[in-house]
C-alpha cells in the first residue's frame, strides 16, 4: 500500500503540545505523508472586558476559579497544553476556510470542497472547527478522524477529564473515531482507559492526553501495514453492534454543582487523612499449598507472610528446586524509597525462612520475573528507573545472579513477562511511550527466536491493549486444561486494586487475541485493599496483597 495521504483541520497554527507531537510522530513515520493544512478562518470574537467576562460566565465562575487554581497548584511537566507552532514543523500547502455556521455545526462550501478534493486526501485529522457536517465528512477516502477525550459510552459533552475526577469515577476513557452526522456516534477506531487521578483535573487530563498522542499515528500505521480491506473489516466488526447512551449530556458545572462536588471531595479527603494517622498500607505475601499440582483459586484459604512495618514485600515469583520452593520478591524499605530483589526459601509443608537479598542496584528493582532457557535460570527484574529491560543469569542458585545483557534500552517498561510459544519467545511489557503518560495502561508485545537478544521485533498490533483494567502483567502465564492464560493487573480503582485472568485465543506475528474469563477482587478480607501479582509452581501458589495495618499495635 502507498503511504497514507493526510490532511489536518485546525483553528490556529498554535496547537497544544500533545497534538504537535502527534503530528510530528506521523510526519517522522514511514507510513504517511501530511500534504495539507486546512485552517478555520471564522471571525474571532472581540476581546471582552474583565467585567463583561465575569457577567457572561457568572453561572460558572466557581468552575473557572477552580480550574485556574488547580492548574497552578498541580503544575505538570511536560505540559500537554503548552502551545507550539505547527508551521515550524510542517512545510505543506495551506487552505484557509470560512465554513457556513449554524448554532452548533460547521459546513464547508462547495468551492472549498472542490479545492480540497484536488489533494486526494485519505484521512482528515480534526484538531479544530466545531461539529462537522456535510460533504467534508466524506471527502477523504477513510473519513475524518477525531478524538473524543472521554468514554463516549459513559460521558458525552465537556469539560474533558473533569467529571471523572469530581464524581470519583475509577477510569477516564479516550475514544478515537471516524466522524459521521451523529453527534458522538462515529465509527469506533480505538478506545483506551486510564486510571483517574482523583487529586487533580489538570493532572488527570495531562496524563491521558499525552497517552492519546499515539492513537492516531498507530491506527494510520496499521492501515498502511495491513491494507485497506483488512483494516476496514476490523472497523466493521468493531462497530457491528448498536451503541446506546443513557447518561446526560455533560457541560460546564454551575456554581452550585461545583461547590457541592468540592465539598464532598473535601470531606473524603479529611476522612482519609484522619484514617492515615492510625493506619498505613503495606504490601504483604500470601500463599497456599494444594494437594495437587494446580493453581490455588480460593484466596480466603491463603496464609499471610507479614513483613516488618518498615518495608513491604511484593511481586512474588516462584521456582522449585528439589523439594523446596524459592519465592523471589521485591523488598522495599520505606525510608530508602528503593526496592531490591530477595528470596524466601519454603519447604513442602509451608515452613519458610526470612528473605535474603540476592540482587540490588543503584536504581529501583521489582517484579523478578523468572524463566528457564537451555538449562539456565534467568531473571528479568523491572528496571524502568534505568530505562532498560535487563536480563540476569543465575550462576549459583539461589543467591548469585550475574548481569547477562540489556534486552531493550531507552524504554519506560514495567513488569516484563516472557513466554516461549510457537517456536519463539514473546515478551509482554507495559510501556509509557510518551512523556507524561502512565505505564499502567498500554501493553506491548515483542518477539524473538532467542531469549538472549537485542533484536526484539514489535508486534504489528502494538499496543495490543490500552486499558488500565487489564493491560499490565500480573505474573507468569499459566495453563489449565491445555489452555493458556495471562494474568493482568486491574488498576482501575487504584494502583494494585485487583487482577483479571485472560485466556489467550491466538498469538502470532500479526495477531494477538485474548478474552477476559475471570476477575480477582480484594473482597475476601476487609483489611485487604488490593492484589496485583499471582504465580504458582507445582503445589504452591503465591500472591501479594495490599494490607491496611495499624501503625501501633
Amino acid at each position: 500500500m502507498q503511504k497514507v495521504r493526510v490532511g489536518i483541520l485546525l483553528d490556529d497554527y498554535n496547537i497544544p503540545a500533545w497534538s504537535y507531537e502527534m503530528i510530528k510522530e506521523i510526519k517522522e513515520g514511514s507510513f504517511a505523508n501530511i500534504v495539507l493544512i486546512i485552517k478555520n478562518e471564522s471571525k474571532v470574537k472581540k476581546k471582552e472586558s474583565f467585567i463583561k467576562k465575569l457577567w457572561v460566565n457568572r453561572k460558572s465562575i466557581v468552575y473557572l476559579i477552580y480550574s485556574k487554581f488547580d492548574s497552578k497548584i498541580f503544575n505538570t511537566t511536560p505540559d500537554a497544553f503548552e502551545l507550539k507552532n505547527i508551521t515550524e514543523l510542517l512545510n505543506v500547502d495551506r487552505i484557509k476556510i470560512k465554513p457556513k455556521k449554524t448554532i452548533y455545526r460547521d459546513y464547508f462550501k462547495s468551492k472549498d470542497i472542490n479545492l480540497i478534493e484536488k489533494y486526494n486526501i485519505d484521512i482528515l485529522i480534526r484538531l479544530g472547527f466545531r461539529i462537522l457536517s456535510g460533504d467534508i465528512l466524506s471527502i477523504a477516502k477513510y473519513g475524518v478522524w477525531s478524538y473524543h477525550h472521554g468514554d463516549n459510552k459513559v460521558n458525552r459533552g465537556f469539560p474533558a477529564g473533569f467529571w471523572e475526577v469530581m464524581k470519583g469515577w475509577d477510569e477516564t476513557g479516550t475514544t478515537l473515531q471516524i466522524l459521521n452526522e451523529k453527534l458522538d456516534g462515529g465509527s469506533l477506531l480505538f478506545k483506551s482507559y486510564s486510571l483517574t487521578n482523583n487529586q487533580s483535573v489538570n493532572k488527570n487530563i495531562n496524563s491521558y492526553y499525552w497517552k492519546s498522542q499515539s492513537f492516531m499515528p498507530n491506527k494510520i500505521k496499521e492501515l498502511f501495514l495491513i491494507g485497506e480491506d483488512l483494516f476496514l473489516d476490523r472497523v466493521k466488526i468493531e462497530n457491528s453492534n448498536p451503541q446506546f447512551y443513557s447518561n446526560k449530556l455533560y457541560s460546564i458545572p454551575s456554581n452550585k454543582d461545583i461547590l457541592t462536588l468540592l465539598f464532598k471531595k473535601s470531606i473524603n479527603m479529611i476522612k482519609n487523612r484522619i484514617l492515615n494517622l492510625f493506619y498505613f498500607n503495606q504490601w504483604v505475601l500470601l500463599f497456599n499449598l494444594n494437594s495437587s499440582n494446580t493453581i490455588s483459586t480460593s484466596f480466603y484459604q491463603f496464609t499471610k507472610i507479614l513483613p516488618p512495618k518498615d518495608r513491604f514485600w511484593a511481586d512474588p515469583h516462584v521456582v522449585k528446586k528439589g523439594n523446596k520452593y524459592f519465592i523471589f520478591i521485591e523488598e522495599y524499605i520505606f525510608k530508602k524509597k528503593k526496592g531490591f530483589i530477595s528470596v524466601i526459601e519454603m519447604d513442602e509443608f509451608g515452613n519458610y525462612k526470612r528473605p535474603t537479598k540476592v540482587l540490588e542496584k543503584d536504581y529501583h528493582l521489582s517484579y523478578p520475573f523468572l524463566i528457564e532457557d537451555n538449562d539456565n535460570l534467568y531473571m528479568i527484574p523491572e528496571t524502568s528507573n534505568n530505562k532498560t529491560i535487563e536480563l540476569y543469569k543465575c550462576v549459583d542458585f539461589p543467591l548469585e545472579w550475574e548481569f547477562e545483557q540489556v534486552l531493550m534500552d531507552n524504554i519506560n517498561a514495567v513488569d516484563t513477562t516472557v513466554i516461549y510459544k510457537n517456536h519463539q519467545y514473546w515478551l509482554f511489557t507495559n510501556i509509557a511511550k510518551n512523556k507524561g503518560s502512565s505505564n499502567l495502561d498500554e501493553l506491548y508485545v515483542f518477539y524473538s527466536k532467542s531469549l538472549i537478544s537485542k533484536n526484539w521485533k514489535p508486534h504489528n498490533q502494538n499496543p495490543i491493549k490500552s486499558d488500565v483494567k487489564s493491560s499490565r502483567p500480573a505474573g507468569n502465564f499459566f495453563t489449565h486444561n491445555n489452555e493458556l492464560f495471562r494474568p493482568s493487573q486491574n488498576n482501575s480503582k487504584h494502583y494494585g486494586f485487583g487482577m483479571k485472568i485472560n485466556k489467550v485465543e491466538s498469538i502470532s506475528n500479526d495477531v494477538y487475541e485474548e478474552n477476559e474469563i475471570d476477575a480477582i477482587y480484594p473482597n475476601w478480607e476487609k483489611s485487604i485493599l488490593g492484589t496485583h501479582t499471582i504465580n504458582s509452581q507445582q503445589k504452591l501458589t503465591v500472591i501479594d496483597a495490599l494490607l491496611r495495618r495499624k501503625r501501633l499495635n
